[in-house]
């Protein structure tokens, strides 16, 4: 069974939003495709779900700045500026995305005092989201994965989806995906396909 991963494709990380992505809603059309395609058994989306004062928040350390270093929970943190704060308009999916053909949405971040950027468990490696038992008790084989933002929520739910789900394929498509710098997204796609993730487009995945 084949199943495409939607990462937070949200207001928050569109033009407009708290934490803007570059170019972040040139991803809508290209995702609305994949889940039009009738390529994928199953459609799951990951959302950023914080509560206010989240510890990753710049403003919940006084006399921090966004995208400064910091800590959170004796570990090292970039703040962020507050986005994606549960139950607000920065928090929905992005109004053009085809949310009613997703099967599930999977919600994350939601605990103040460690940062989720993975889809399938919290950056502390220690509380999963329940998203890879899921995906396995539904018979995925095959993961496609695409979203915002790939040089963080993208990679780390790639990568978690390879060492949690035994077996699994996996591939990244690219056109699919923003990041937030181009330093940062040519990493993260050196580090997910020197672990064995498939590096494609949308063409490939409509076709292949």
């Amino acid at each position: 069974m084949k199943a495409l991963l939607l990462v937070d494709i949200q207001n928050g990380f569109c033009p407009g939003g708290n934490l803007p992505v570059p170019h972040g809603d040139q991803v809508v059309p290209v995702a609305n495709k994949l889940i039009d395609s009738g390529k994928y058994d199953l459609i799951v989306a990951s959302q950023d779900w914080h509560p206010p004062g989240h510890g990753s928040f710049a403003s919940s350390h006084p006399g921090k700045k966004p995208f400064e270093m910091g800590e959170l929970s004796g570990k090292p943190q970039m703040m962020w500026p507050d986005h994606c704060v549960k139950n607000t308009l920065d928090a929905e999916l992005h109004p053009a995305l085809k949310s009613e053909e997703i099967d599930l949405i999977q919600q994350k971040g939601e605990n103040p005092l460690v940062d989720s950027y993975s889809a399938f468990r919290d950056n502390d490696r220690d509380a999963s989201t329940g998203l890879s038992d899921f995906l396995e008790d539904q018979g995925v084989t095959e993961l496609d994965v695409c979203g915002l933002a790939t040089d963080y929520c993208v990679k780390f739910s790639a990568l978690d989806a390879l060492e949690m789900m035994p077996g699994i394929k996996v591939r990244f498509i690219e056109d699919a995906s923003r990041g937030i710098t181009p330093e940062g997204v040519a990493a993260a796609i050196d580090e997910m396909h020197a672990r064995g993730i498939e590096i494609i487009d949308s063409q490939k995945a409509l076709t292949g």
